[in-house]
């Protein structure tokens, strides 16, 4: 929302300067979030052009002596029709930026005449659009004066923040009083409009609706003979200053409306309209050619306005190119209407259309102020355009009923901590336009019809809060209720942190993506299911996501697409299963691109000595699964892992993480041909998804004490077994057999290598592991070496069917 403080100060009697009044509106709960003080205008001066003789190596140029009220004149070579003797103007001296161009001036050459400053035009200056000549000011404007001051482009613009629930702050008099609350002046009251009508408004309005709330109440006038042209140049500056576009009095005229007193209205050429109005759903498929010369399908969702001959506006959002208002109108119909601010929301959304109508409407504005705002707006109509206005036409509306909330005094200080008085309180809430009725220690208060934001008496404790002032909340600690060194976090936070950190660790980068995606994308990934559609989607994500892996594919592939192909990504959030609370999981996911191994991405005789440069695979993406499992604490020991994962992953090429024969801790794997296809996501892909939710808690300790480490003494021994067995046994279960002959003994199993050939058999493969032996008591002799050796390989032949390999 944005405002001059001229403008503002039209509707705030007060002395308090800029820097007073951004302070205060901070302060009150209107952020401000940008101010311009207009210092860039300041270096313009009132110039006059003493002499204009023709340049001398080009017709359409003049070299102007230049008076600028200091020194002697100065050379300006100029181009402008309009230069000439005599002629005062704004000059721009070498150094000064120049906003309409975006250029900073310095001491220019041309065609060999040195020119030392700029004569501006209107456009240049941003005053309009204006520039085929320069500014032409009377001959008595102060030579030498700022140009900025005399043509009032010194007025700061404030812009602040609104939060939603401030609809009596979309314009510039709700903001007004909201400074008189807290006590920055006083607030000013217009006399109410006063003009004699003649006639009756010939063009009636009829509400065919369903459902009176779309359209609780509709107000039109008819004014004839009116004189349609340029607004005056005060209410342009102020259009221009909020990033409006000036276009003609009666369209400047509703767009001044909006902001002045939040009341959106809208014109229509009467000469244009056939027959009578009527506000109705819109059919199927109807189309509107709308003001800013788009077409729009609409749908019985839409609420339009419509005459005979079809739709001339979308209600409370956008009017019909057909029935606009130019220069050639004569008589204009006024519509000042109200319009359920949910329809106008969901409408807005579905057409992608955002003006300052929607803005206002879908947040709700004052029905109380539908027929004044009419009058008031006629009232401007009269001055700037003339004209004879009829009787007005009210159709539907009902009166608005007013809001009773029961509100205890002791609210205030329960909720905020704050001593108010209660006849602070009582001053404040009254400042603000309630009425407070009754005595004691508990009152009813009549909510004003502008504050539908306000529904219970928390709404009034904020309002008392932020008016008495919310930096008077003195900063205190909260109690402590728990030992020292207790627990803060609960176990899922805990973890949470910890996988975060260990996939930064292995070198991945953290993602943030969307938590819902396209409809395609979730039925890949398991998803789809009609509970997990959102409402009312913003685009074509309509699905919560059942995965984090089509997120952070996606955007692995848009960095590939910018030229980062080896990419390492990871997420920990949440996904979701179905719309119920114990549906959605906590998952620690990621993926990796391309060669972003461990080892380091890049060409493969970069990093070739520490096994970097080779394409990312299966392997890849179980370890950073188990990583993040070991991070969290669980005994790798009770690990198990399965070949095979859900149809997204590679059948042959994926796994299975699981801890127990029940409980799934998570899938890992390079990715199906066919999910990679569908996603438009090509190049060397594996990722992992961890269950961290799905961990069972760790026992509780009888004591948080580390125990002591224990060292062994002796030296670590390591072994080496092939193995020949199926081709279809897997490597973790000969891993699984070896570290189970003996517990305390073989304290690692790793595979080293797997062979496949006729030296073995048919259907057969070598497994070779390497086994890590641990002395604990004593140094191990000949005959335990070879015992452990016979008990390893009896247990892989018990378990998996192996035979040494000779």
């Amino acid at each position: 929302m944005k405002f001059t403080l001229s403008w503002l100060k039209e509707h705030l009697e007060t002395d308090a300067g800029l820097d007073e009044i951004c302070t205060r509106l901070t302060e009150i709960g209107l952020e401000v979030e940008d101010v311009d003080d207009k210092a860039a205008f300041k270096p313009f001066v009132i110039a006059r052009v003493v002499s204009a003789e023709k340049h001398p190596q080009a017709d359409r140029l003049k070299v102007l002596m230049v008076d600028i009220g200091s020194g002697a004149p100065v050379q300006v070579v100029c181009g402008a029709p309009n230069a000439r003797a005599g002629l005062v103007g704004a000059f721009a001296a070498p150094g000064t930026y120049v906003p309409g161009i975006d250029v900073t001036l310095a001491v220019g050459n041309i065609r060999g005449v040195e020119s030392h400053g700029m004569m501006c035009s209107e456009k240049e200056l941003e005053i309009s659009d204006s520039h085929d000549g320069i500014i032409d000011l009377p001959e008595d404007a102060p030579v030498g004066q700022s140009y900025a001051a005399y043509a009032h482009l010194d007025d700061p613009l404030i812009e602040i923040n609104l939060t939603p629930n401030r609809p009596d702050c979309t314009s510039i008099h709700g903001i007004a009083r909201d400074l008189a609350a807290s006590g920055l002046g006083t607030l000013k009251t217009r006399p109410a409009p006063s003009f004699a009508v003649e006639g009756e408004t010939s063009v009636k309005l009829t509400l065919d609706l369903d459902d009176p709330k779309l359209c609780p109440g509709f107000a039109l006038r008819l004014v004839r003979g009116v004189k349609n042209g340029p607004s005056p140049r005060w209410m342009q500056q102020r259009l221009i200053a909020i990033g409006l576009r000036p276009i003609n009095a009666l369209v400047d005229v509703t767009n001044y409306m909006t902001f002045d007193q939040g009341r959106p209205i809208h014109v229509f050429d009467a000469a244009k309209i056939k027959g009578n109005l009527t506000v109705r759903r819109a059919a199927e498929g109807e189309t509107v050619l709308a003001l800013d010369q788009r077409e729009y399908k609409l749908s019985p969702n839409n609420v339009v306005i419509s005459d005979e001959d079809g739709i001339e506006s979308i209600g409370g959002i956008m009017g019909g190119e057909h029935s606009g208002c130019d220069e050639n109108t004569v008589d204009v119909l006024i519509e000042s209407a109200l319009w359920d601010p949910m329809n106008i929301a969901k409408s807005g959304r579905s057409l992608g259309i955002i003006t300052d109508a929607r803005y206002r409407f879908e947040r709700g504005v004052d029905p109380e102020y539908m027929v004044p705002g009419l009058e008031r707006t006629t009232e401007l109509v009269l001055e700037l355009c003339g004209g004879k206005p009829a009787k007005a036409e009210i159709v539907g509306y009902q009166g608005h009923e007013q809001k009773i909330v029961d509100f205890p005094y002791s609210e205030v200080k329960r909720l905020t901590g704050l001593d108010v008085s209660n006849a602070e309180s009582n001053t404040i809430l009254t400042r603000l336009g309630f009425t407070v009725s009754g005595s004691g220690e508990r009152v009813s208060v009549a909510v004003p019809s502008w504050r539908p934001d306000v529904d219970g008496k928390a709404d009034l404790v904020e309002e008392v809060m932020r008016i008495h002032g919310v930096d008077n909340i003195k900063p205190a600690p909260l109690e402590s209720h728990a030992a020292v060194n207790g627990k803060i976090l609960t176990t899922l936070q805990i973890r949470t942190r910890l996988a975060k950190r260990a996939l930064a660790a292995r070198g991945m980068l953290e993602a943030v993506t969307w938590s819902f995606i396209p409809e395609d994308q979730a039925k890949l990934f398991g998803g789809g299911s009609p509970a997990l559609k959102l409402a009312n989607p913003i685009a074509a994500e309509s699905d919560m996501r059942p995965s984090l892996l089509p997120g952070l594919l996606s955007a692995a592939q848009r960095n590939a697409d910018k030229g980062y192909a080896d990419v390492a990504l990871f997420e920990v959030s949440g996904t979701y299963e179905n719309d119920r609370p114990d549906g959605q999981r906590r998952v620690a996911g990621g993926i990796r691109r391309g060669t972003a191994s461990l080892a380091g991405a890049g060409r493969a005789w970069s990093n070739v000595a520490k096994g970097g440069g080779k394409p990312v695979d299966v392997f890849d993406a179980k370890a950073d699964a188990l990583a993040v499992i070991e991070a969290c604490g669980l005994p790798m020991g009770n690990i198990q892992i399965e070949q095979g994962g859900p149809e997204w992953y590679h059948p042959g090429r994926s796994g299975t993480i699981k801890m127990g024969p029940k409980v799934v801790l998570g899938y890992f794997g390079e990715f199906h041909p066919l999910t990679l296809e569908a996603l438009d996501v090509s190049g060397a892909l594996c990722g992992f998804e961890v269950y961290v939710d799905a961990m069972p808690d760790a026992k509780r300790k009888a004591t948080r004490t580390k125990p002591a480490l224990e060292l062994s003494p002796f030296q670590v021994v390591r072994r080496d077994f092939a193995f020949v067995v199926d081709k279809t046994v897997e490597a973790g279960a000969i891993v699984k057999a070896a570290t189970g002959a003996d517990r305390k003994l073989v304290t690692g199993v790793n595979v080293f290598d797997i062979f496949e050939g006729a030296s073995v058999g048919e259907g057969k493969k070598s497994v070779a592991i390497e086994v890590q032996i641990q002395p604990v008591e004593r140094t191990l002799t000949d005959e335990d070496f070879e015992a452990l050796t016979q008990k390893i390989v009896a247990s892989v032949t018990k378990f998996t069917g192996g035979v040494l390999r000779s």
